[in-house]
């Protein structure tokens, strides 16, 4: 019988063992610093135990691991892991080096059921959701490839999957990496999950977290964003943004609507005032993200000189505009491009599930 996994425990879990076994509390903490903020990945190694401890630890537990399947170094400086999971799964994860931070990208679910027409991942449906160790596993696996004194700053729950469609296990993971006591360690305020609109578990993730929140729109009216994104279907943009206007954001913070810009599908001057008449009066930060192309997509990046257009109509409207640039697109590691395997090994196989557009997506203005 596989032993359970240590990190699938909250820490009172964790405590109440160790109570029945007549240890002090204390150390559900100890253990829990080992393995979130030390990285230990054997009870051998958490050397402030006792012997007796750390047997009966390694009896009835497991230290759970991500397997790095491949990592591959852009021109740009950002490194996308492959790391495979126990069940022969394997997602994505990216480290992007920016001059005053060190963002990890990390995944909550192998694929996605989403289908969202412009985002690889869709290409692969839904495996399964990630358990919160997981996803957890994925920051202390990046950190272990830095050099001594290099930290990652920030984390984005922007990769693979939807966080909110596996809400407990990424609210779990959550916790773990803005724990300040035996956690990760990371502020809430460097922590951004990103969702494509599901409204009951973003007035949730408000009510029970203090991280960012970014939310995909992508288009300005119903009919484009239910084509380009299917979630509108069920959540139309009206309903949506009043949710986003309802929210209790804390001062000094935003809500970053995050917009792929598709050539000639969404970035004329009325999407810039539709988008401009949305948002109005919702504290936010509009990024663009120019589309990042890859195999069985139909769609374009639009010219540097259309996108900045763009970002100039908002502009003047009083909106806080940034343009992404896209990072680690030469190894298939920017926004939209993450598929879970070897961009080597992608097959025609897997192109055969891209479920084409609606026609009128390819047809310009």
């Amino acid at each position: 019988m596989a032993k359970r996994n240590i990190k699938e425990l909250s820490r009172e879990e964790l405590a109440s063992w160790l109570t029945e076994r007549r240890e002090p509390r204390y150390r559900a903490d100890q253990i829990q610093r080992w393995l979130y903020r030390k990285g230990a990945a054997s009870f051998a190694e958490m050397s402030d135990l006792s012997a007796r401890l750390r047997g009966a630890l390694d009896e009835a537990f497991a230290v759970s691991r991500l397997r790095t399947l491949r990592s591959d170094a852009s021109a740009d400086g950002t490194v996308k892991f492959l790391f495979g999971l126990t069940d022969g799964l394997s997602i994505e994860s990216v480290l992007i080096p920016e001059a005053k931070r060190l963002t990890l990208c990390i995944s909550t679910q192998a694929g996605c059921g989403l289908g969202c027409a412009f985002c690889a991942t869709a290409l692969m449906g839904l495996k399964r959701n990630l358990r919160s160790s997981e996803i957890v596993d994925q920051v202390i696996e990046a950190a272990r490839t830095l050099q001594p004194g290099v930290r990652i700053s920030h984390l984005v729950l922007m990769g693979m999957g939807e966080p909110l469609a596996n809400y407990p296990q990424t609210l779990r993971a959550l916790r773990i990496m803005t724990d300040a006591e035996s956690g990760l360690g990371f502020s809430a305020r460097r922590v951004t999950l990103s969702t494509v609109g599901l409204v009951p578990q973003i007035k949730r993730l408000m009510e029970e977290s203090r991280v960012n929140l970014a939310v995909s729109l992508h288009a300005t009216t119903d009919e484009l964003r239910s084509q380009l994104m299917p979630v509108n279907h069920k959540y139309s943009l009206a309903e949506l943004i009043e949710c986003c206007r309802s929210l209790p954001i804390p001062k000094r913070r935003r809500i970053t609507f995050e917009y792929v810009m598709l050539r000639g599908l969404n970035h004329s001057a009325e999407d810039a005032r539709r988008l401009s008449q949305l948002l109005r009066g919702i504290r936010s930060k509009i990024n663009l993200i120019p589309f990042n192309p890859h195999r069985g997509s139909p769609f374009e990046r639009p010219t540097r000189e259309e996108i900045e257009e763009f970002q100039n109509l908002l502009r003047a409207q009083g909106h806080q505009v940034n343009i992404r640039a896209p990072r680690g697109d030469d190894i298939h590691a920017a926004c939209g491009q993450l598929m879970g395997v070897s961009s080597e090994t992608v097959s025609s196989e897997q192109l055969k599930f891209v479920h084409p557009p609606h026609a009128s997506l390819l047809t310009p203005h």
